[in-house]
């Protein structure tokens, strides 16, 4: 086999990839053998026909198609291998050349991995954020503390609804006299003041006694995802049945020996401030960390294909698919309780997927430059963590990427780490 390289475009190749007649002869002969075992040939028994007469019962070129397709993808498989290229998509195969007794010729053109020009990416002078944590910070922090182990009281009876209660009603909700698709619902939970609603419901519940039905009047916002009702005036008739409320005891040493470890409010606000100064401290680091690599991506060039971006647009679909399946959602739902669709959706997500190809490739380009690998030792070291943080075995984790093909992509993630590890040096 011989391979001949052309660049057409700045991330196109086109590879003449020349099979020898030999190599195609038995291809042909191997496919006739194949073809033999699965038609009917009156007079033979299933596997027992003569190539020739195979030939001529399904045809020379359904024989030929058959042999081309058994050759061409080992031989562009070699063929990417000797010239070194790094295909980002599927190639575009056309046949040069396709008879018995001569050589296969056909050319294969693909999408390649984009070049790099890298700017500046050491001494970029990146200053880290101070960590700081006010006194409001911690005062914020106990609030929230008071919020998790405030006791819940329910009224059935009598009540009167107030902004964070949570309530348990029936609507009807109608335009111009008319019910509407989603309008109704009976024993709808909903916590005032979460911005649930559409805008101006859920403060009109509040001082609705328990029993009593009240009239709501709304207007759907200009955005609502359902076009009929866009900026439509609407009545809500609300019965609220239950109204469930918070009581929050006060923050101080009493509470302090319910909910801590701890004695007095003063040693659990000296905890909570070192848990929040370590919390910002590993803020401060990512924030500075990201901001190094966001500036060597900026002062790099480099053209895009799209079917690098689109790669990746179509994974992150795929997470947004499985993270609603695990909420028991579809796409087809999602979109249009949104009011969007997929199309709308991907090109959301495609400044975003920019961004990280860019930089993937970036910080791929500058561990080139740099000579920046992993030993195995350093991959075996690194699986060692995982594996302990996860109570297994290391090789069992190395045997399960490897199977799913992922091993190298796993190694190019501690390369991508060690990179990052270089530029904050070099930013010093």
């Amino acid at each position: 086999m011989s391979v001949k390289m052309e660049k057409i475009e700045k991330n196109t190749v086109e590879l003449e990839i020349t099979v020898d007649s030999k190599e195609f002869s038995a291809a042909v002969t191997k496919q006739a053998k194949v073809l033999a075992k699965k038609v009917n040939v009156p007079g033979f028994r299933k596997g027992k026909a003569p190539r020739s007469i195979i030939e001529h019962y399904v045809g020379t070129q359904t024989l030929y198609s058959e042999a081309v397709d058994d050759v061409i993808g080992p031989a562009y498989t070699k063929a990417v291998t000797e010239t070194g290229i790094e295909p980002v998509d599927r190639p575009e195969v056309d046949l040069v050349q396709m008879e018995e007794g001569k050589d296969l010729v056909f050319k294969a053109k693909v999408t390649v991995k984009p070049e790099v020009e890298l700017g500046e990416y050491k001494g970029l002078k990146i200053e880290k954020n101070a960590a700081t944590v006010s006194d409001e910070d911690v005062e914020a922090d106990l609030k929230r503390k008071q919020e998790q182990y405030a006791k819940v009281v329910t009224l059935e009876e009598e009540g009167t609804v107030e902004n964070k209660d949570s309530v348990t009603m029936d609507f009807a909700g109608s335009v111009d006299g008319v019910p509407f698709d989603g309008g109704t619902a009976e024993g709808y939970e909903l916590t005032v003041g979460s911005g649930t609603f559409i805008p101006g419901f859920e403060e009109q519940l509040v001082g609705a006694q328990l029993g009593q039905e009240i009239d709501v009047n709304v207007t759907f916002p200009e955005e609502y995802h359902v076009a009929d009702l866009k900026e439509k005036d609407a009545l809500f008739k609300v019965t609220v049945h239950k109204i469930k409320r918070k009581e929050l005891a006060a923050i101080d040493d009493e509470f302090v020996k319910d909910v801590s470890d701890f004695e007095t409010l003063d040693e659990l606000k000296a905890d909570v401030r070192d848990k929040l100064m370590k919390a910002a401290e590993q803020t401060a680091e990512n924030e500075y960390r990201n901001s190094i690599i966001a500036k060597a991506v900026e002062n790099a060039s480099v053209e895009i294909p799209d079917a690098m971006l689109n790669t990746r647009i179509d994974a992150m679909v795929q997470d947004l698919q499985q993270n609603l399946s695990n909420q028991g959602l579809d796409l087809e739902t999602y979109f249009h309780f949104l009011g969007t669709s997929e199309q709308e959706m991907r090109e959301r997500f495609r400044p975003q997927a920019m961004e990280n190809v860019k930089t993937e490739l970036v910080l791929e380009a500058i561990s080139k430059a740099e000579g920046i690998q992993v030993t195995e030792d350093e991959v075996n070291a690194e699986l060692a963590k995982l594996a302990e943080r996860y109570q297994t075995q290391a090789e069992n984790l190395k045997q399960a990427l490897v199977a799913r093909g992922e091993y190298n992509l796993y190694a190019q993630s501690l390369i991508s780490e060690k990179t990052i590890d270089f530029l904050v040096e070099q930013n010093a």
